[in-house]
């Protein structure tokens, strides 16, 4: 969140543009920028709007629903009931549709992400818009129309780039359906929604072909985010491999310095992406047997109960009782699995609904899986679900035992499947992790500690753990329980910028000047352009009374980081300690 946030800030004062290739997608950090220009700077107004979305989506999935339910039911009995429960059985398509969108009101996910700073909201609104506007009527949407979704899909790409993979759905449409227009009309209507999706996009393509001189299509943070997904140390989430930070914005840091570190010189970030895309491509060449194990292991994390929120934000709201209980996603993918192939053969309307499910599904196979990110196909999953409940209810109505059999016999299966148990340690660790994390930016260090220790204690190898428990300790002044902590990171990862950072402050806080000067050069010799490090080596050579390298380094910094206060102030008193 403060990734965006950050990006956004720097939009609104003027940095439009670092002149090098998107590294981030950049769709949402330039709309919080307008939000904030227009309104004031303040989480509501996003938030606001996302919850507005969001009710949105439930409407969305409502008329999907609607359409879905096979229209050539009829009420199962004359009832003599009254009240709700006549409208029930005498309103089948609207009950059932309710009931769908009734569900995405109460899962919880759903409230977690239309709260908070990231584009999920969003993303899942026009994702399933797009695919109602394929589904509304009978006919090929018109030429005039898939330009219309193909602006909209491009649009949305500037923020999260999965909703390129509706493409193939809207041609889909295109040709299967009946239209009065002949195929010619077809292609062109074909054509005009891929100049949709290129005019919609082209925020991003002009910006780094033209401005940043780099061939990007739309950000450069795909190499990475494809060797985070496909290493010897990937689990199917997003696992980040040593030498990288958790984190958004630390984790692209580190991408580009590892990346140029390894080319000797700097990159543009399309020789960063290219760097990483070729990791990847190297691992999964010279090791195919345990990348189709990794894929079917993503397969089965899609589905999974185990809640993977890489950010932890549904578990720190649930716990502030920020956000209602409800449903999650196990529940809803146990009961939608039925429904998906229940309903394929009585609803040809319900395909639409289980194949953009399946692009989604495809789209994130390549890199990993978290919550955020199959938060999309929820909508879908509701309306599939809704129908195959209703499936086995009119079959107990109807005495048809055989349905009821066959809905229960899947309904087993895919508990068994969507609750099969997670067992690495590492994976259970991640909630108690950012907990910690977030306790200890926020100064509450009971929690903290109590979070950290708890991450630890299930996978006491991990270095941002002990990391973590490191910075707990500097917090309170306990410098050698720090350090220890900080030894023990380096011990699983070598090269932890922030460990030799801060064993670096330590010993400069201790005046060990020495030990702190072969801490900020480890530091310099991982990432020769950090600008941090060369200031603290500054200040220590200073110290030291090496005034003519202090002045070497504090001018590396400086042109690292030129509107550093800092810097600047530490420059002057080099100078008057050197006289000039």
């Amino acid at each position: 969140m403060y990734f965006y946030n950050d990006w956004a800030q720097r939009i609104l004062h003027g940095e439009w543009s670092d002149h090098l290739a998107f590294y981030g997608l950049p769709g949402y950090a330039y709309l919080l920028a307008f939000l904030y220009k227009i309104f004031g700077y303040s989480p509501f107004i996003p938030g606001f709007l996302q919850a507005l979305l969001d009710s949105g989506t439930a409407l969305l999935i409502y008329r999907i629903a609607f359409r879905v339910f096979p229209n050539e039911q009829r009420p199962i009995f004359a009832s003599p009931a009254t009240g709700v429960w006549r409208l029930v059985l005498t309103r089948e398509r609207e009950a059932v549709a309710a009931l769908a969108a009734l569900g995405w009101a109460f899962f919880v996910p759903t409230q977690a992400y239309s709260t908070i700073l990231m584009p999920t909201a969003w993303f899942v609104f026009a994702f399933w818009f797009v695919v109602w506007r394929i589904m509304r009527k009978d006919v090929a949407p018109s030429a005039k129309e898939c330009l219309l979704l193909g602006l909209l899909i491009g649009l949305t790409a500037t923020a999260v780039a999965t909703i390129l993979f509706l493409i193939p759905l809207v041609l889909a449409a295109l040709f299967l359906k009946p239209t009065v227009d002949n195929q010619k009309r077809g292609l062109v209507a074909a054509a005009l929604l891929l100049l949709g999706v290129v005019a919609g996009t082209s925020p991003c393509w002009i910006h780094n072909y033209f401005i940043a001189r780099d061939p990007v299509f739309l950000s450069a943070h795909s190499g990475i985010n494809l060797w985070i997904g496909n290493n010897p140390e990937a689990n199917g989430y997003p696992r980040f491999p040593p030498g990288l930070r958790a984190g958004q914005a630390a984790m692209l840091e580190d991408s580009v310095t590892t990346a140029e570190s390894a080319a000797g010189r700097p990159l543009k970030h399309s020789q960063v992406s290219a760097y990483w895309t070729d990791q990847a491509s190297k691992y999964i060449a010279h090791h195919p047997n345990e990348w189709l194990k990794l894929l079917l292991i993503k397969l089965r994390n899609f589905w999974s109960a185990f809640q993977y929120d890489d950010l932890s934000i549904i578990t720190s709201l649930r716990q502030e009782h920020i956000i209602l209980p409800g449903l999650y996603f196990g529940i809803v993918a146990a009961f939608a699995l039925p429904g998906i192939l229940l309903a394929w053969r009585i609803s040809i309307l319900s395909r639409w609904v289980t194949a953009a499910i399946l692009l989604h599904m495809t789209a994130l196979l390549p890199v990993f899986v978290t919550e955020r990110y199959r938060l999309a196909v929820v909508p879908g999953l509701f309306t599939l679900a809704a129908i195959g409940l209703w499936l086995f209810w009119r079959s107990l109505v109807t005495e048809n035992y055989v349905r009821v059999i066959i809905y229960l016999a899947l309904l087993g299966v895919s508990v068994i499947f969507t609750s099969w148990p997670q067992r690495n340690p590492s994976l259970w660790a991640l909630d108690a992790y950012n907990s910690g994390w977030q306790a200890l930016e926020a100064g509450n260090v009971e929690v903290a500690e109590q979070k950290l220790s708890l991450a630890h204690s299930y996978v006491p190898t991990n270095p941002e753990t002990n990391f973590a428990l490191g910075n707990l300790e500097h917090a309170q002044g306990k410098n050698e329980l720090a350090s220890n902590f900080y030894l023990t990171t380096l011990t699983f990862d070598q090269n932890h910028q922030g460990a030799l950072n801060n064993l670096g402050v330590i010993a400069l806080e201790e005046h060990k000047y020495d030990a702190a000067e072969t801490w900020f050069r480890r530091v310099l010799y991982v990432d020769p352009r950090n600008a941090k490090a060369h200031f603290l080596l500054a200040k220590t050579l200073l110290a030291k009374g090496n005034t003519e390298e202090a002045r070497y380094e504090i001018d590396v910094a400086i042109r690292l980081s030129p509107k550093q206060r800092e810097f600047k102030e530490l420059e002057q008193t080099i100078k008057s300690r050197s006289g000039l």
